[in-house]
């Protein structure tokens, strides 16, 4: 490849310190010419949905997250009202637990954050935290899971004593999430122990009239900051979801807005050969001939990305995952993501990268600036940030060597104007990608479709609780009793015996096995 390829395929954004060069994707000009009208339709319907259309058809919803960041462009005052008040709130509120007068009602003063969510609601404000949570005031921990060992793990962090110095976030638009409210069940329950009253320690996010506004309410918790249907949980980050566990903390959330808003700017612009988010769009369409036949490896080379792939994860996958397009075909759309960072994948999967299943293209972030302050030289004429970055290039042409295509992104530093804009450039990316695709990324019928089956493995769990004698009983005999899927009857009274509850006795097969209490 030469340097005038390379050139010819660099977006730069020189003010904003960003660029993407996708000189490594191969993308020639009789692709890029086919896609025209699929990309001029894609224009169009963000367009369209930035003014308000009905972007998520199945839930007649409106998709509004481009409007966090320049609250002018929503498409009415209300709107604009709902984003505007609440962030004057929560930058007062946070303001007030800093000087202490918002305090615990034992006295003193918080000193750290519980946020208690799941999915967008907590890897949002932990991506946040690992990125540029460096300088904050307060640490915050996290209930993100209805493991009981992890909650466990969180309160001994936290200790008996700490609880009452301890300000609990609860965040869940419905407040019908059975891990959130399962979590904040737990976090009640280890207040209550502590003699200490939950709601004079708890702060909910949530939609208005839901489940937890109304618990909210009845427990007496210190404020409600509202979570609007229009946001999506893997798109929220900058909404109350995102900004007041930011703000608590003590970081400085103005940059973050600002610079997903650059991005936005730059990426509203319909010529999409200086588009980067098309340009990521494209790149995505064309390593998987417009249906998701390879995965993307994201590999940011600094630390503080590392969950930036996990949070891509939901972001892309649950956006672009779907079985049907918007004519109602079969389509089964996707980009399975995964990663960790550079360098050290290094050190695990790249071997296959380079050299095994080319089912595959790269995204590397590079972060340009290696440390703040004085550096030393751990060789003669060599740091630390020299070799990082000698790995990044390294591996980058080596794939591409290999037949491996890859996309390379780069920051000057990670702060929060470029993490707002990193979130902002794929955010766009995704929507456009679903407009090239015709399908629907703001719906999630396969998480509903999830929660559903979990929801009847409760209700059958609850039926075989009350089958239970002190004479042994076999699964079989017990999913006769209550007209059962027999394995599903096998599997919750493995449940139950691993945690307690009744007796098991193995047989020669798992059907001969029995239980009893």
């Amino acid at each position: 490849m030469s340097f005038d390829t390379y050139s010819a395929s660099v977006i730069r954004y020189p003010e904003l310190g960003f660029s993407l060069d996708s000189s490594l994707m191969d993308l020639d000009a009789s692709f890029l010419a086919e896609m025209e009208p699929k990309v001029a339709k894609a224009f169009d319907d963000m367009k369209a949905l930035e003014s308000g259309a009905i972007a998520n058809p199945d839930e007649g919803r409106m998709v509004g997250h481009y409007w966090l960041r320049q609250p002018s462009l929503a498409p009415n005052d209300e709107l604009r009202a709902q984003i505007t008040e609440p962030l004057t709130a929560l930058k007062e509120f946070a303001e007030q637990v800093h000087t202490g007068r918002v305090a615990p009602p034992g006295g003193g003063q918080f000193r750290r954050i519980l946020l208690i969510g799941i999915g967008g609601s907590a890897l949002g404000p932990q991506l946040v935290n690992d990125a540029i949570g460096d300088q904050a005031r307060l640490p915050i921990l996290f209930f993100d899971n209805t493991d009981p060992a992890g909650i466990d793990r969180t309160l001994a962090s936290i200790g008996k004593e700490g609880l009452a110095t301890t300000l609990v976030l609860v965040i869940s638009k419905s407040g019908g999430t059975p891990e959130t409210r399962n979590g904040m069940v737990e976090a009640k329950a280890a207040y209550d122990a502590a003699g200490l009253d939950f709601g004079k320690h708890a702060v909910a996010v949530t939609g208005t009239g839901s489940k937890l506004d109304k618990f909210a309410d009845e427990h007496g918790f210190i404020t409600r900051f509202p979570m609007e249907d229009w946001v999506g949980g893997r798109t929220s980050v900058m909404s109350t979801v995102g900004l007041v566990p930011a703000s608590l903390q003590g970081l400085d959330i103005d940059p973050f807005l600002e610079g997903a808003a650059a991005m936005d700017a730059e990426t509203r612009k319909t010529d999409a050969s200086t588009n980067a988010a098309m340009r990521l769009a494209l790149c995505w369409y064309a390593a998987g001939n417009g249906k998701g036949e390879k995965d993307m490896v994201v590999l940011p080379y600094k630390d503080s990305l590392v969950l930036f792939s996990k949070y891509l994860q939901q972001l892309v996958m649950e956006s672009l995952g779907k079985e049907l397009d918007l004519d109602g075909n079969k389509v089964n759309q996707g980009i399975a993501v995964y990663g960790n960072k550079g360098s050290t994948d290094q050190h695990a999967y790249v071997q296959q990268l380079r050299d095994g299943v080319p089912n595959f293209f790269a995204t590397f972030i590079e972060v340009r600036k290696g440390r703040d302050g004085d550096t030393i030289e751990v060789e003669p004429g060599s740091t630390s940030a020299d070799y990082l970055q000698g790995f990044l290039r390294g591996t980058r042409k080596a794939l591409y060597q290999s037949g491996r295509g890859s996309i390379t992104l780069s920051i000057p530093e990670v702060n929060p104007f470029q993490l707002g804009l990193l979130i902002g450039l794929f955010e766009r990316a995704v929507s456009f990608y679903a407009s090239l695709v015709n399908i629907n990324a703001y719906h999630q019928p396969g998480v509903e479709a999830g929660k559903k089956a979990a929801a009847d493995f409760l209700d059958v769990l609850n039926g075989v609780r009350s089958r239970i004698t002190a004479d042994a009983k076999t699964a079989g005999d017990i999913a006769y009793e209550i007209d059962a899927d027999p394995e599903d009857v096998y599997h919750c009274l493995n449940h139950l015996a691993a945690n307690g509850e009744v007796q098991s006795s193995l047989g020669k097969e798992p059907n001969e096995d029995t239980f009893s209490l």
